[in-house]
């Protein structure tokens, strides 16, 4: 998820209140969880490797674009996610990964927000690449998992003022799902098989609602849901694209710009989460060219 770049230092309390935080914590149990009972299929090299690289691609991008403070939240966001999702056998796709999850965050913006959501374009290049896969099964399918995830991300996107796009996009996911089922006649235990999925409930708590790639306005945010379910199951079942809703978030993102054109709302702040309002709105044009100062 995204950082708030050219920050002022928060105060204490203020500080514990950011849902970073939580996500953090939530992300990090559900990794030991799966490395010492579910026994992922990844190495602790490759957590190593991740969680370094993405930290030091955010201490390089705050070094570069003379920002204040180093803050390493949303890079350890992004790089648990991936280390959550992303399987490969070779190192270097690890590390690839993580720089460029971290690195885009400085690079791809538009009026002050990320374009993509880190997590989900590391993840779209390195799987268009061939160079790694998701396994949706790692998570097995036993619904107090699954539940204990959704109380945990709920917890988090509820602190992020963000459960609106979150509940949406699982609502119309699940209902069209149901409703292509009962179209082709097909019984309901196979949308609940397609839905027993923990890189699901993932990507709809923790990357989705991500607050600084979202849109700024509820009824945006309602809209974007509808488009990143509709065009996740085209893909799905038009093209026969595994890990739909990754593509179809890579597919609608640079929509939240038209959103945020029709629908303006008030830009969210990591330093007030309780509102989302910022102190501030600093445009910031979109830049592929090395910018000596982000604000």
């Amino acid at each position: 998820m995204g950082q708030v770049i050219g920050a002022i230092q928060p105060s204490s309390p203020v500080f514990w209140r950011d849902p970073r935080l939580y996500q953090i914590a939530s992300l990090s149990v559900l990794l030991l969880y799966g490395l010492f009972w579910l026994h992922f299929d990844i190495s602790i090299w490759q957590v190593a490797i991740t969680l370094c690289v993405a930290q030091l691609t955010q201490y390089a991008g705050t070094h570069y674009f003379a920002i204040p403070s180093f803050d390493p939240k949303s890079a350890l966001i992004s790089s648990l996610s991936l280390c959550l999702l992303l399987r490969t056998n070779d190192m270097a796709v690890t590390a690839l990964a993580a720089f460029i999850a971290i690195g885009s965050k400085f690079i791809i913006r538009w009026n002050g927000k990320h374009v993509f959501n880190p997590t989900n374009l590391a993840l779209v290049v390195i799987l268009s690449s061939g160079l790694g896969w998701i396994s949706p099964g790692q998570w097995g399918q036993v619904a107090w998992f699954g539940f204990l995830i959704a109380c945990l991300g709920s917890l988090v996107v509820t602190r992020a003022v963000r459960a609106d796009v979150t509940l949406a996009f699982l609502t119309f996911y699940i209902s069209l799902l149901v409703l292509r089922a009962l179209w082709l006649g097909d019984p309901l235990t196979i949308p609940l098989h397609q839905i027993e999925s923990g890189a699901l409930l993932i990507f709809a708590f923790f990357m989705i609602s991500d607050p600084k790639t979202t849109p700024d306005s509820r009824a945006g945010r309602i809209i974007y849901a509808l488009l990143v379910a509709l065009t996740a199951l085209s893909i799905q079942f038009g093209f026969f694209k595994p890990n739909g809703p990754l593509w179809g978030l890579i597919v609608c993102s640079p929509l939240v710009l038209l959103l945020d054109h029709l629908f303006p709302g008030a830009r969210y702040d990591w330093a007030k989460p309780a509102t989302g309002h910022t102190l501030a709105s600093l445009p910031l044009s979109f830049s592929l060219q090395p910018q000596r100062r982000l604000s």
